[in-house]
């Protein structure tokens, strides 16, 4: 069933760009860096990790230089490492975010999803968790900034999704009713079931086959996605 909308808003990471491949491609450069090598559990462990305490960043119980060294704080003993002091951990974390920043790609089906949208009579728009800086570098680094609309960070809008005040404040911007703005992204919890509770359609990407399967607005590739929106 399509759904006619006035604006799409799309998450990042994990949308627009592999957030999880060049993580994983940052680890495999930047542990053997520190004499360790890359295992599964490992890698398991550090995205728990990320989950864990990006969760409280966004939930404003930590600025985002501590969710950072939390994460490290988790992870570096399971590789037999030592934490060391706050400054030691942010000089070990800068030292990923290089290998993780050199890593960013855009999916390979954002650009045909791009020009099918542009070309239809709805605005475009990202609605990101994360920071003004660090994701407009992301949109610059794969050639988005600029052409996907206007970009809506938590940190700008002061509130992060799941919060309902995350989505409404993004449709206030767009001047669109929050009923005729479909919400795109691939977290299941955030992008879909939020969106809804919030008052706006909502669209699940489920580029890894996680499921659920139940969902009726799901697509596997954003290629499907001009189809969702009708003529």
């Amino acid at each position: 069933m399509t759904v006619p909308v006035q604006a799409v808003v799309l998450d990042l990471d994990g949308t627009l760009l592999d957030h999880e491949g060049a993580a994983r491609a940052a680890l495999a450069a930047w542990l053997p860096e520190l004499g360790v090598q890359v295992t599964d559990a490992l890698a398991s462990a550090w995205f728990t990790a990320e989950e864990k305490h990006f969760l409280a960043w966004r939930s404003k119980e930590v600025d985002f230089a501590e969710q950072r060294r939390r994460r490290l704080r988790d992870v570096l003993p399971l590789a037999g490492l030592d934490v060391g002091s706050d400054d030691d951990l942010d000089q070990v974390f800068a030292s990923y975010v290089a290998h993780y920043e050199a890593s960013w790609t855009a999916f390979h089906d954002v650009e045909p999803m791009l020009a099918a949208l542009q070309a239809r009579p709805v605005q475009l728009a990202v609605l990101t968790n994360g920071t003004e800086d660090q994701q407009h570098a992301k949109l610059r680094a794969v050639g988005l900034n600029g052409r996907i609309g206007p970009v809506f960070t938590a940190e700008r809008l002061a509130v992060a999704k799941p919060a309902p005040a995350s989505y409404r404040k993004v449709c206030a911007a767009l001047g669109v009713v929050p009923e005729k703005v479909l919400h795109v992204g691939d977290r299941h919890d955030l992008d879909v079931v939020a969106a809804r509770a919030a008052g706006l359609q909502a669209v699940h990407l489920d580029r890894g086959g996680r499921g659920p399967f139940d969902e009726p607005a799901r697509i596997t590739s954003l290629d499907e996605l001009p189809g969702r929106l009708g003529h």
